[in-house]
C-alpha cells in the first residue's frame, strides 16, 4: 500500500473567479453540469447527500440528481428510508459533487421539501419498469433475514403487475427539492491556492463572495 501522504495531484485545469461566474448559482451550475457531461465524467449527476439524524449526527451516502427546476435540486427515494426520515425530521442537508475529471466540486446546502406527488409518479412511471418494480419490492434502510426475501418479494410484483409498463406509484415513495440557501463552487489550483466561490442567499438576491481556500 502507497504513502497516504504521497498520494497528491497538483490542479491547473481551470480557473474560476468572481468577474466571470453566472449572477445566480443555478446558472453556474447549468454551464459546469453541462461541461461535466461533455467531459465525459462518469455520473456526473451523482451526489453525496447528507443528512442529520435524530441524535444530531451526520449521515451521507451517494444519490442522484434528478432535475433542477422551481430554484430546487430534486432527487427520489423511499420516504421510509433513512434519509426520508432524517429530511421529513430535520430538513437541512447538504449535496456535494465532486468531478475530478475536471478538478471541481459543488458544495450546495439548503432545505429539503417533499415533491408534490404528481410530479414524483410521472417520474416514478419513467423509470425502467425493473426500477419501478424494485421500488415495490424492497423496504429500503429496514433489516432484512436474506436477499431470497428481495427476490422473492420482486418476483411477486412482476407477476402481479404482468403486462404493465407504468406501475402504481407506491406511497412510500417520492421525490425531495432541496431549496439552497449557499452554494459554493470550487476549482483546484496549482500550490492548493484553490478558487472557491461561494453564493450566500440574500433577501435582495445572491451575494457572490470568495473564500480562502
Amino acid at each position: 500500500m502507497p504513502s497516504l501522504a504521497d498520494l497528491r495531484r497538483e490542479y491547473s485545469l481551470n480557473t474560476l473567479d468572481e468577474a466571470s461566474v453566472a449572477q445566480n448559482p443555478f446558472e453556474q451550475f447549468g454551464k459546469w453540469f453541462d461541461e461535466a457531461g461533455k467531459s465525459e465524467v462518469l455520473e456526473p449527476n451523482a451526489m453525496n447527500l447528507c443528512t442529520i439524524t435524530e441524535k444530531g449526527i451526520p449521515s451521507s451516502r451517494i444519490v442522484l440528481l434528478k432535475g433542477v427546476e422551481n430554484a430546487g435540486f430534486i432527487f427520489y427515494t423511499n420516504h421510509q428510508s433513512h434519509k426520508g426520515v432524517q429530511l421529513d425530521t430535520t430538513p437541512v442537508c447538504t449535496l456535494t459533487f465532486f468531478w475530478p475529471e475536471l478538478e471541481r466540486q459543488v458544495r450546495i446546502t439548503g432545505i429539503a421539501s417533499r415533491v408534490d406527488e404528481k410530479t414524483a409518479t410521472a417520474y416514478f412511471q419513467s423509470r425502467p419498469r425493473d426500477s419501478q418494480v424494485s421500488a415495490w419490492a424492497s423496504p429500503q434502510s429496514s433489516v432484512i433475514a436474506s436477499r431470497k426475501i428481495l427476490e422473492e418479494r420482486f418476483k411477486e410484483i412482476e407477476e402481479r403487475y404482468a403486462g404493465m409498463t407504468a406501475l402504481p406509484k407506491p406511497k412510500q415513495w417520492g421525490g425531495y427539492s432541496v431549496e439552497p440557501y449557499s452554494v459554493e463552487f470550487w476549482q483546484g489550483r496549482k500550490s492548493r491556492l484553490h478558487d472557491r466561490i461561494l453564493y450566500s442567499k440574500e433577501e435582495s438576491g445572491w451575494k457572490i463572495s470568495r473564500l480562502a481556500p
